[in-house]
């Protein structure tokens, strides 16, 4: 993996998480939090935890291992998670446009949030957040059918096509 083939899915991953977002928008404040049975009780738990498993990978790479993740309902509206998640957005691509080669291949050691410790190759830390947060993503968008508003595509296609001006469906 290359640091150019890192940024191209960072960018995909923010461009997903603002289109999921923008969908979120037409959800009342009860649908945003209501409980509905998934992973994460809501659409406001499923963004948060895309959202604080971002910072908390980031953290990592930084060389530290927070012990606990920030909770849903510190988040109590849709602006909220907007706001916390621009700034983590920003970090992150910094961080992944700073990102050479022989970074990448470095080996990082952490402590997830049970204290066992883990050593991986960084590049495929970064590609686990990508796919994590594509996982969830989806889970957000079953959440917003089953709340009748209407989800968005935010398949890595998509974002290609967008990319390239062609029409995304």
């Amino acid at each position: 993996m290359t640091p150019e083939e890192v940024r191209l899915l960072y960018e995909f991953d923010a461009w997903a998480n603002h289109r999921v977002l923008d969908a979120c928008a037409a959800l009342t404040p009860e649908q945003f939090t209501q409980p509905l049975g998934s992973s994460f009780s809501s659409v406001r738990d499923t963004l948060a935890h895309i959202m604080d498993a971002q910072w908390l990978w980031l953290e990592r790479w930084r060389g530290r291992s927070p012990a606990t993740f920030p909770q849903a309902k510190d988040y109590p509206d849709l602006a909220r998670i907007r706001t916390r998640w621009a700034k983590i957005e920003a970090d992150l691509l910094g961080f992944v446009r700073s990102l050479t080669a022989t970074g990448l291949e470095r080996s990082l050691s952490y402590q997830n949030t049970r204290g066992v410790r883990f050593t991986n190759p960084l590049w495929q830390m970064l590609q686990h957040v990508v796919n994590h947060g594509s996982y969830h993503r989806g889970q957000a968008t079953t959440l917003l059918r089953q709340l009748s508003a209407r989800p968005v595509a935010t398949d890595l296609i998509g974002f290609y096509r967008e990319r390239s001006g062609q029409p995304l469906d």
